[in-house]
């Protein structure tokens, strides 16, 4: 838990009358005061919280350096009857750097807490001099938070308490949040911004935050991560935060390991084909080869021309014929 001296500055000036944050805006600023004494308080038993305003006849240091509640409370209860004026925002900074300064336990870190719900005049709407202002605080160590509300959110183009807070910020110890009036009570914006969210042992990740270097807007209509009020039930927030984290790291895993290769595909050895079986031969079909062999010659033996047969049979029958006159004459001349 930080360890820090802390100087809230109020805002007393005319537009705390107005009645857009129940009851009025200084009432509301009020409990926001209250919620953060108690918060800077619970977070380390060394740290001390001072209060001072910066309106009506001009910044006024109201309790340097305490512990005690009563303190504060009462000293935020007689401002109620002072309350009119303008707001001084360079001149009271100037104040409470001054006050930080002459802490007693100088291990203290110094942060200035400022409540602003009326329009910026002065050297507190020119940008120069604000980012002058804000370049010295940073030198010297100086955290500012800003919780802007009411007219203080209206400040125009150049965003100036943004653009101061972003100057005066060291690894990121400087905060902007804005609360829009009818949204969200002042003191709930805050428990659930990054203003409080080192005290309460929170990253800023899971308070209601946006922005670089854990600087933006804080309004009502802000959703809780994961649907859980990180003010409620810090250890369940921080659970599912984790777990989160733990999931998106295995699912970055998975996507950056390269799928294996196919592994090459070996040919089965194809299994021959089996040799046709051999059956010895029958006798009976010896037989029959050798007589159709045999039918075969004499098939083309009788395929030889007709006529030389017929003319062999002819001179055949000549002959006998003749043999058979020579035997007749052969007998008769015995």
């Amino acid at each position: 838990m930080p360890l820090e001296a802390t100087m809230m500055i109020i805002d007393n000036s005319e537009y705390m009358r107005n009645g857009d944050y129940q009851p009025t805006r200084y009432e509301a600023q009020a409990d926001a005061v209250n919620t953060v004494f108690r918060t800077k308080i619970d977070s380390n038993p060394e740290n001390t919280v001072g209060i001072m305003t910066m309106a009506g006849k001009g910044p006024e240091v109201l309790v340097t350096h305490t512990k005690e509640l009563g303190q504060i409370i009462q000293a935020v209860h007689s401002v109620s009857d002072r309350i009119g004026g303008e707001a001084d925002i360079t001149t009271a900074i100037a104040v409470a750097q001054l006050a930080l300064k002459h802490r007693q336990n100088k291990n203290l870190r110094q942060r200035i807490v400022v409540f602003v719900g009326s329009p910026l005049a002065g050297q507190a709407a020119e940008e120069s001099s604000m980012v002058k202002l804000a370049k010295k605080l940073k030198k010297n160590n100086v955290a500012v938070d800003f919780i802007a509300f009411g007219d203080g959110i209206e400040e125009g183009p150049l965003n100036v308490l943004r653009t101061f807070s972003e100057t005066t910020s060291s690894a990121d110890n400087s905060h902007y949040i804005s609360v829009p009036a009818g949204q969200v009570l002042l003191s709930d914006a805050l428990l659930s911004s990054a203003v409080l969210a080192a005290d309460r042992g929170l990253p800023d990740e899971l308070m209601g935050e946006a922005g670089p270097s854990g600087q933006g807007e804080s309004g009502g209509t802000n959703q809780f991560e994961f649907g859980v009020d990180p003010s409620l039930d810090p250890e369940l927030a921080m659970a599912l935060r984790m777990s989160m984290e733990e999931e998106q790291a295995r699912q970055a895993a998975v996507q950056s390991t390269p799928a294996p290769a196919p592994e090459p595909s070996t040919p089965k050895a194809t299994a021959p084909a089996p040799a046709p079986e051999v059956v010895p031969a029958d006798p009976t079909d010896e037989e029959e080869a050798a007589m159709l062999n045999e039918a075969l010659a004499m098939s083309r033996t009788n395929d030889e021309p007709m006529e030389e047969d017929e003319d062999d049979e002819e001179e055949a029958i000549q002959r006998a014929i003749a043999m058979s006159m020579q035997k007749e004459e052969k007998q008769k001349k015995s």
